[in-house]
């Protein structure tokens, strides 16, 4: 069979990257198209200016096409944004043969989704937690096993519906269509998580521009999830307003001198900038900027800590957090979320990949390439069902994407 080719659009607070990607084996993954552009019209994962918005989106994917060679008509869009809300279900079906099949599962799926529902809310993933076949638990898979009732317990992850319809305009106005939108840590976890961690338990959090986004897994499986408000660029708008510079400055300061432990910064190390008010550049303290951004690190850390006891999973989590996103990247975050979480902390990263990657081997682009790696996933009935509101049924090139996969998923996603 034809190795697939892949499309995914990550569209973040600082930057919008888009991906093509060739799936080779069970694990690799060659790059064949690369388009990256600041993201602008984008705020905290929702959109504030379609036109703006529309007009970043189209010029990355312009430069993937450019450098693929492929033209893009469908795509994976991540989504985040403090909008998006989680909730766990239980689902009950009877099986009339004593032999359950997938289409048991599938209904069991269903009446797991068949909970109260605001109009204004659009389910984005229906992700199994675990099965139970005539009161045995633990069970991952149970197509085929005997038995005559089946219960799934479910986690439903939901977006608002205007906001979730103003990101696929903005991308439908690119002459793309959105195949589905995947949530930002979902996505990552696919690409910097081992199966290890995912079984003993462990939660993975995607510090980007503008939102934290948090998944645990347990058993293998998707537990909980949620979106925090609170990153980088929160560290960004404090320095700029601590040494009175621009955000643009800040942005680059923090990048070249930051650090987030203020004890691990000699006291003799300085740095120059001119800042407002002042007609020559003068010399500011390391250890001045390393405070600032100590202060809002720790409490972002702190944020995610009442999060994961929120949650009441903190005492099933022994593979601790793995940091990514571009935040990650801040030398000494490691370490402060280790003191500040009291768990193992690792920071991760995007690998086995090969062809055009010198950019993407970077906790800042996980989301990108784990978008890639959820089409697999989603041809995977034992692992996830989603059902988007308007799913596509068409617009795909046999170059852009392998058919028979196609046909498969299409399947999946029809109600």
């Amino acid at each position: 069979m034809e190795e697939p080719i892949v499309v995914g659009i990550d569209i973040g607070t600082t930057k919008i990257c888009t991906l093509v990607a060739r799936l080779e084996g069970d694990t690799d993954m060659r790059i064949l198209g690369v388009g990256i552009e600041p993201a602008l019209g984008i705020k905290k994962g929702n959109v504030v200016d379609i036109s703006t918005a529309t007009q970043s989106i189209s010029r990355s994917i312009e430069k993937a096409q450019r450098t693929s060679g492929l033209e893009i008509e469908s795509a994976l869009v991540s989504l985040a944004g403090s909008h998006v809300m989680a909730m766990n279900s239980r689902g009950v079906v009877g099986i009339s043969g004593g032999v359950i099949s997938q289409e048991d599962v599938d209904r069991a799926l269903e009446a797991a989704m068949a909970v109260a529902m605001p109009h204004n809310r659009e389910i984005i993933h229906v992700i199994q937690r675990g099965f139970t076949v005539d009161g045995q638990e633990g069970i991952q898979s149970p197509v085929n096993f005997s038995g005559f009732r089946l219960e799934v317990e479910a986690h439903i992850i939901t977006a608002a519906a205007a906001t979730v319809e103003n990101l696929r305009q903005c991308v439908n106005g690119c002459n793309v269509d959105v195949l589905q939108f995947v949530l930002n840590p979902l996505a990552s976890g696919e690409v910097v998580l081992n199966k290890p961690e995912r079984d003993m338990g462990v939660c993975i959090c995607d510090i980007g521009g503008g939102t934290s986004d948090l998944a645990i897994y347990i058993n293998g499986d998707v537990w909980h999830t949620d979106v925090l408000p609170v990153a980088g660029n929160q560290i960004t708008n404090d320095i700029a307003i601590g040494l009175h510079i621009s955000p643009e400055q800040a942005e680059q300061i923090k990048k070249q001198y930051g650090h987030a432990i203020t004890g691990e910064v000699g006291e003799g190390e300085f740095f120059t900038l001119r800042t407002f008010g002042d007609d020559q550049p003068k010399q500011i303290s390391r250890r001045e900027l390393a405070y600032i951004i100590e202060a809002r690190v720790e409490e972002i850390f702190q944020l995610l800590h009442q999060e994961v006891r929120r949650s009441g999973y903190e005492n099933l989590l022994p593979a601790g957090m793995i940091l990514t996103g571009g935040t990650s990247q801040l030398p000494g975050i490691r370490q402060l979320a280790a003191d500040v979480l009291n768990m193992p902390v690792r920071v991760a990263r995007p690998e086995n990949l090969v062809g055009l990657v010198d950019q993407l081997q970077s906790p800042a682009y996980s989301t990108s390439v784990g978008l890639l790696k959820w089409l697999e996933l989603m041809t995977q009935p034992s692992y996830a069902v989603t059902h988007p509101r308007k799913p596509k049924t068409s617009g795909f090139k046999p170059s852009v994407l392998n058919w028979d996969k196609l046909k498969v998923l299409v399947e999946r996603l029809l109600p």
